[in-house]
C-alpha cells in the first residue's frame, strides 16, 4: 500500500466520496425511469500486484435505462515514471517518481437528446504538487439552454476562486477538446485546467466546486431530456458522433496515455469508449 502524506489523503478521501454522491445521484434517475439498474464495482491494483505496492483503484460501470453506460472511476497510485514519458510531465523531468490520486467520469446516454459528458479532476505529486481536471458537455443533439446552463453553473464555480478562471479554463477547454483531423469540437466545452500549484488550500477548494457544480447541474440536464422522444435518425446521428468521441479519447486524450503508461487497469482506461458506435 502506497503512505499518504494528509494532502494526499484529504485529496483521495474527496474524489473517493464524490464519486459515491455522483454515483447515488446516477441511479436515483434510474429509479425515476423504473430501471433497477445499479453501479458495479471491480477494484483493481496497479500493475496487478496483489500486494498494491503501486495502489490501485474501483472501476464503477452502470448500463441502464437512461445511462446506456456509464463509468466513474477512483484511483491512487504511485511509482515511477518512465524515462522518456517522465519528461512530458510537469515536475517529473529530473526525478520520475509520482503520486496521483483522481476521480474520472465518462457517460453515454441511451436517447440522444441527453448529453453525454465528462468530467475529471485530479490531484498529482512530482517534485511538485498541483491539480487538474474539468467537465465538457458532448450532445450529438446540442440545445442551447442545456449548453447555457452548463456553463453558468461552471462559471460559478470559477468565479468564486479567479476572476479570470472561467475565460482561461474555458478557453482552454476550447482547445483540448477538439479532434484536428475532423476539424471539429468534441462537444460544446466546459471546462479545463491543469498545473494549478502553489497554494494547496485554495486549489483543492476551486476543484471540490468543481466537483459540485457537476453534481448539481448534470443530472439537471439529464432529467431535462431523458423522457424526449427520438427517431431512428436521431439514434443513427447519436451513433455516428459516438465514433468522433472515440477517435478522439484514442488519439488525443492525455489521461488515456496516462493510465497506460502508469500500469493502470486497461478497463477502466478504457471505459470512456462508448457501448455502440458506427462510421459511415
Amino acid at each position: 500500500m502506497i503512505t499518504l502524506d494528509d494532502q494526499q489523503a484529504s485529496a483521495r478521501q474527496w474524489f473517493e466520496s464524490l464519486r459515491d454522491r455522483i454515483c447515488a445521484a446516477f441511479e436515483s434517475i434510474e429509479r425515476e425511469a423504473g430501471s433497477d439498474a445499479c453501479f458495479s464495482y471491480t477494484p483493481w491494483n496497479r500493475d496487478n500486484d496483489p500486494q498494491a505496492a503501486g495502489g490501485g483503484g474501483v472501476r464503477g460501470v452502470m448500463k441502464g435505462r437512461v445511462f446506456e453506460k456509464v463509468g466513474v472511476n477512483v484511483s491512487t497510485v504511485g511509482g515511477a515514471f518512465s524515462g522518456d514519458f517522465a519528461k512530458t510531465i510537469h515536475g517529473a523531468e529530473s526525478d520520475p517518481s509520482f503520486f496521483a490520486t483522481g476521480i474520472s467520469l465518462v457517460a453515454h446516454m441511451a436517447n440522444p437528446h441527453v448529453p453525454a459528458v465528462h468530467m475529471n479532476t485530479r490531484f498529482l505529486v512530482t517534485q511538485k504538487r498541483w491539480f487538474g481536471g474539468g467537465a465538457d458537455l458532448n450532445p450529438p443533439i446540442p440545445y442551447a439552454q442545456d449548453t447555457r446552463d452548463f456553463h453558468a453553473r461552471l462559471k460559478q464555480a470559477c468565479d468564486a476562486h479567479g476572476a479570470d478562471y472561467y475565460e482561461r479554463f474555458s478557453k482552454w477547454a476550447e482547445e483540448y477538446f477538439w479532434i484536428p483531423h475532423r476539424n471539429v469540437a468534441r462537444g460544446v466545452g466546459g471546462i479545463f485546467y491543469d498545473h494549478l500549484e502553489g497554494d494547496f488550500d485554495a486549489n483543492f477548494a476551486f476543484t471540490r466546486d468543481v466537483g459540485e457544480a457537476f453534481l448539481d447541474i448534470f443530472p439537471a440536464i439529464v432529467r431535462r431530456r431523458m423522457s424526449q422522444g427520438f427517431t431512428e435518425a436521431e439514434k443513427a446521428a447519436q451513433l455516428e458522433w459516438r465514433g468522433r468521441y472515440a477517435e478522439f479519447n484514442l488519439v488525443y486524450d492525455r489521461g488515456t496515455l496516462f493510465g497506460l503508461k502508469t500500469g493502470g487497469n486497461i478497463d477502466a482506461i478504457l471505459m470512456s469508449l462508448p457501448p455502440l458506435a458506427t462510421w459511415s
